[in-house]
C-alpha cells in the first residue's frame, strides 16, 4: 500500500501491506527441511562474495534470520534468504535461524522479490523476471486500493509498481521486456556484451530471429546498435529467413573506404627535389616517372 502524508509517499513495509501473520518468534529449521522457492529467479553464485558470507557465518552464525512459508508436507519454502541457506550449507551448518510466515501463493511472491530486489548488486534478468513475478502476483490479487479514499479503482499498472522498488514505470516495462529475450542472448545483457536499450529492441524480434542474431552475434564476435535499430525498423521482418536477416545486419555497417591512398612526407621528396619546385612542380615529376613506368611495363608484358 502507498500512504500520502503531507504530500509526501509513504511506502508500507510488505507485512504491512500483506497483512502476512507470523506463525511464531525466530525457530531453529532444518536446512534439509527447507526448499528454494519455485522459479526463484535470484541467482545463488559461488562467487568471491559468497566466500566471504561463508567465512562470516563460520565467525559469526547467521545474524538475520531467512524468511519461510510452511508448505503442505509439513516441511518449508524459502521466501527470503537463499544466499544464506546456500552458506550455511557451505559452512557446514544442519540449522538455520528462521521467521515462519503464513502466506499465499501471490503473496510469497511479492515477498520474496521486495526481499531481493534491493540488493546492491542484481543482474538485469534478475530484476526483469523478479519484477514480472511481483506484477502478475500484484494483478491476480485484484484491484488495489485507492490512495487517497480506500476504495477498489484500478488494476496495478507499471508505473504504481515501480514506486514500490523505486523505479519509473517505463522502467519496469523495459525490464519485463526482457522476459521475452531468447536465454543466450538474456545472458549477455547479464555480461554487458549487449546494451540494456538494445536488448530491449531486441526482445520485441521473434524468437527465430534472435536465434539467428545471436548466431551472427557468436560468428563476427559483435552486434553494433545501428544493426539492431535496423532489424526493428525492417519492414515484415517477422518473415525474413536467416539469409536476409544477416544481409539487412551487414548493410548498416558502415561502409568501409576501398580507394587507395598513397602519401608522401615532405622530408622523403625532399631527398629527390631541388628546394625552389613546388608542390605542383612535384606531382608533374611524379606524374610523368609514372606513365614512363607504366609505358615500360606494357612492353614487358
Amino acid at each position: 500500500m502507498i500512504n500520502r502524508v503531507a504530500g509526501k509517499i509513504k511506502l508500507q513495509s510488505v507485512d504491512e501491506l500483506l497483512g502476512v501473520p507470523e506463525i511464531s518468534g525466530t525457530q531453529e529449521i532444518e536446512i534439509a527441511r527447507i526448499h528454494e522457492f519455485p522459479n526463484h529467479p535470484f541467482k545463488v553464485l559461488d562467487d568471491e562474495r559468497m566466500n566471504l558470507l561463508v567465512d562470516s557465518i563460520r565467525e559469526n552464525g547467521i545474524l538475520n534470520p531467512v524468511i519461510v512459508r510452511p508448505d503442505q508436507n509439513g516441511d518449508y519454502e524459502m521466501i527470503s534468504g537463499h544466499r544464506r541457506l546456500h552458506a550455511a550449507g557451505i559452512a557446514g551448518l544442519q540449522k538455520i535461524p528462521a521467521i515462519v510466515k503464513e502466506m499465499s501463493d501471490d503473496e510469497a511472491i511479492i515477498k520474496m522479490v521486495d526481499a531481493n530486489i534491493q540488493r546492491e548488486e542484481i543482474l538485469p534478468s534478475e530484476r526483469a523476471f523478479s519484477l514480472k513475478m511481483k506484477m502478475d502476483a500484484m494483478r491476480r490479487q485484484g484491484s488495489r486500493s485507492d490512495l487517497t479514499s480506500g476504495n477498489d479503482c484500478q488494476k496495478w499498472s507499471s508505473d504504481e509498481i515501480g514506486e514500490t522498488v523505486g523505479l519509473k514505470g517505463r522502467q519496469v516495462r523495459n525490464y519485463i521486456r526482457l522476459t521475452y529475450l531468447i536465454p543466450e542472448i538474456l545472458d549477455m545483457v547479464d555480461q554487458k556484451k549487449i546494451q540494456f536499450v538494445s536488448a530491449v529492441d531486441l526482445s520485441y524480434l521473434e524468437e527465430q530471429i534472435q536465434k539467428w542474431v545471436f548466431e551472427y552475434i557468436k560468428d563476427n564476435g559483435f552486434i553494433k546498435t545501428v544493426q539492431i535499430t535496423a532489424l526493428k525498423n525492417y519492414p515484415n521482418i517477422s518473415n525474413a529467413n536467416q539469409m536476409s536477416v544477416i544481409s539487412i545486419m551487414n548493410d548498416a555497417l558502415p561502409k568501409k573506404n576501398t580507394e587507395a591512398k598513397v602519401s608522401f612526407s615532405e622530408k622523403k621528396l625532399n631527398k629527390y627535389f631541388p628546394s625552389h619546385y613546388s608542390a605542383k612542380d612535384r606531382e608533374t615529376v611524379i606524374i610523368q616517372l609514372l606513365e614512363q613506368w607504366s609505358e615500360a611495363q606494357k612492353a614487358i608484358q
